[in-house]
Formats: structure tokens, C-alpha cells, sequence
């Protein structure tokens, strides 16, 4: 691995991190991920490239990644799912790293810190849905990995005021799935409102529903999981799931609330109909496939509701990173090196992922 060197501003321009090369040449360029020509990972999507390493404007910090989960949203991105936002964008929106320079007015953090980046990184902070505290629904919002380079790469940037202080007690590996996976989760839990003890179900069983599971868990609810892969059932029953079945199998009991992290919307209407009266069912993907037709009487009568999970606060991430502190949190996270990268986001596409992929450096 190439020895990093610190980068330093002195107030009129910064001077550029380094890397030492393993033949002795200094260089201001990095290793990265780009999505090329966004289509199936058959193609290859992503390609490999060696890229400036970006320079922190005002506000914003550099950072060594250290970690980077690997997060369907990627594979959206990837492959052209959710529109292009950024020419050759590097993804990766779940990165812990070390903060090595600042740009002009950066405040809140300093060179050394250990330092999260998520999906949101910018809100304009003046329109109503900011006011009034849902800046997730802010008509500017931009976002990591998609409208700004990621973390598939060494180096990457973060407006200091959308960066986030991380728990004690959790590996940088660990850490990484709970900066879009945990925090989206946490928040469709939220949007799902579990009465206390009540039982949820959970559809799809991938990075973000083992990690919701056991803050469901936490809080004294019952767990049925209904995913296709066997690993992942195996997984759920681990962690404490009073059931496991297949994704569209019925769960052994009428359900208080649900959330549906497989983007298949096949799955809704199955969903709905194992629901009790009253109950919710949040949709935690930023992507999901059409919907069928739905039966008023079978899926929606009753009061039961369908909601969207869009984005997430910086108040729910405070919120998820507190509770993260006080509750132990078991992150599965098979790792591949960052040279890798477009292995572990076929095998996240293929389902041979177990628990939240992420990238080390």
C-alpha cells in the first residue's frame, strides 16, 4: 500500500496530499472507481482509474478513506437505475476515513479525526421542507456518490457540515455500513412506527434490514424475516428473528408493521395483506420496480398504509449514532480490497452477499 503523506493548508492554497509510490515517486494522484457507462455489472460499469486527488474547497474537509461500504444505492448508480447526475462519478457514500487537510472556513473537526461520510451532503437550508426540519425532502439536496465523487477511491471530500462524528467501540469496517445502511434503516423504522413490542416484518435481508433488525430487537420487538437467500435467513434466525421464510411466503403472524428493503415492488402487495389492521409498511430503497395493481379491500382496507422512506436527516443520523453507541450493534461485513471493487458490486447484484460488503484500504 502506498505511504500517504499529510496535506496541509496554509490559509492562500493548499498543498497537495502525496502518496509515495512503492518506487520511491511522489505523486498528487489516487486510485478510484468511476462509473463509466452506467449499465447491468455484466458490462462493467465501473472502471479503474487513476484520478487528481480533490482538493477541499471552503467548508469542505479531506479525507483518507479508510473503509467504504458497498450499498445497493451503488448499484443503482452504477447501473443507470437512478439517473446520471455526475459524469464519471466515483459511488460510494458509506466512507469512514481520517481527516488529513481542511478547506477555508471548515469548522467542527480537525486533521487526525476519524470522520463518517453519507448519502447527504448538501440542503439549502432556507426552503420549507428544511424550516421545518425534513431537509431529507429538500428540493436541492445533493448526495454523495451520485452528484459528488464517493468513496470508491483513497481521498475524498465532505462539506464539514454534513460530516459525522462516529460511535466508539466499532472497527472502521464496522462503522461503514451504519453510514447509509443503518441510518436509512433506522429511519424507515421510524416511518414504519412499531408500536412498543410489536412485531415487524422484515422483506429483503441484506446490508441495511440486519442491521434495523437488531434495533428492532433492542427494542423489545418481534422479528419475521422474509428474504430469498438461505445465508440470510440462517442470519436473521442468528440475530434473534422469531422466523425466517421465503420473500414472499406469509409470516406466521399478522404483522404491526413491515419494511421492505428488496427493491421488488412484487413484494408490496404481499406485504400489505400480512399486515394487521392499522399497520404500516415503510419502503426503505431509493429504487424499487413497478408495483402491481393492488386490491383496496385485500391490501389497504383497514387502515394499512404503504409509505416511502426518501433520504434521511442529519438529526436521524445523530439519533441512529447514539443509540449505536449504546447498544452494541453485530455488523457482518464481508471486506474486499479496494482493487476489487467491481467484484463486490457484482456479487451484491448476484445476492452472494451476506450481511453489508464494504471496501478497505
Amino acid at each position: 500500500m502506498a505511504e500517504r503523506k499529510s496535506a496541509s493548508f496554509d490559509g492562500e492554497r493548499l498543498v497537495p496530499w502525496q502518496i509515495r509510490r512503492d518506487d520511491g515517486v511522489m505523486t498528487s494522484t489516487m486510485t478510484a472507481w468511476q462509473v463509466r457507462r452506467p449499465g447491468p455489472v455484466r458490462t462493467r460499469p465501473l472502471e479503474r482509474a487513476q484520478v487528481p486527488v480533490p482538493h477541499p474547497g471552503p467548508g469542505d474537509l479531506l479525507v483518507a478513506v479508510r473503509a467504504c461500504g458497498v450499498c445497493r444505492t451503488d448499484l443503482h448508480v452504477a447501473e443507470g437505475d437512478l439517473a446520471v447526475h455526475r459524469a464519471d462519478v466515483v459511488p460510494g457514500h458509506e466512507v469512514v476515513g481520517e481527516v488529513v487537510a481542511l478547506g477555508e472556513d471548515a469548522g467542527g473537526f480537525a486533521v487526525g479525526d476519524r470522520v463518517g461520510i453519507a448519502w447527504l451532503r448538501h440542503t439549502c437550508g432556507r426552503c420549507r421542507y428544511c424550516l421545518r426540519g425534513s431537509e431529507n425532502l429538500c428540493p436541492q439536496s445533493r448526495y454523495t456518490g451520485w452528484d459528488a465523487d464517493g468513496g470508491y477511491a483513497e481521498y475524498a471530500t465532505v462539506p464539514s457540515a454534513y460530516a459525522h462524528r462516529l460511535p466508539d467501540g466499532y472497527s472502521d469496517a464496522e462503522l461503514a455500513p451504519l453510514l447509509c445502511a443503518g441510518i436509512i434503516g433506522y429511519r424507515a423504522l421510524m416511518r414504519a412506527e412499531l408500536p412498543a413490542g410489536g412485531r415487524l416484518g422484515i422483506y429483503g435481508f441484506g446490508g441495511s434490514a440486519h442491521l434495523t433488525a437488531q434495533v428492532a430487537l433492542a427494542q423489545d420487538a418481534e422479528v419475521h424475516v422474509m428474504t430469498r437467500g438461505e445465508r440470510a435467513r440462517e442470519l436473521a434466525l442468528e440475530l434473534g428473528a422469531a422466523s425466517a421464510q421465503g420473500a414472499a411466503d406469509r409470516p406466521p403472524v399478522a404483522l404491526d408493521a413491515a419494511i421492505l428493503f428488496a427493491p421488488v415492488g412484487d413484494l408490496v402487495p404481499p406485504a400489505l395483506e400480512a399486515l394487521d389492521r392499522g399497520g404500516i409498511l415503510a419502503v426503505a430503497g431509493i429504487h424499487l420496480s413497478d408495483i402491481p395493481t393492488l386490491n383496496y379491500q385485500r391490501h389497504l382496507f383497514q387502515e394499512r398504509q404503504l409509505r416511502s422512506v426518501t433520504s434521511n436527516t442529519r438529526a436521524d443520523a445523530r439519533a441512529f449514532f447514539e443509540f449505536a453507541a449504546a447498544h452494541r450493534i453485530a455488523v457482518t461485513s464481508p471486506q474486499y480490497p479496494l482493487d476489487r471493487a467491481d467484484e463486490a458490486l457484482a456479487d451484491l447484484a448476484a445476492g452472494r452477499v451476506s450481511g453489508a460488503a464494504v471496501l478497505t484500504i
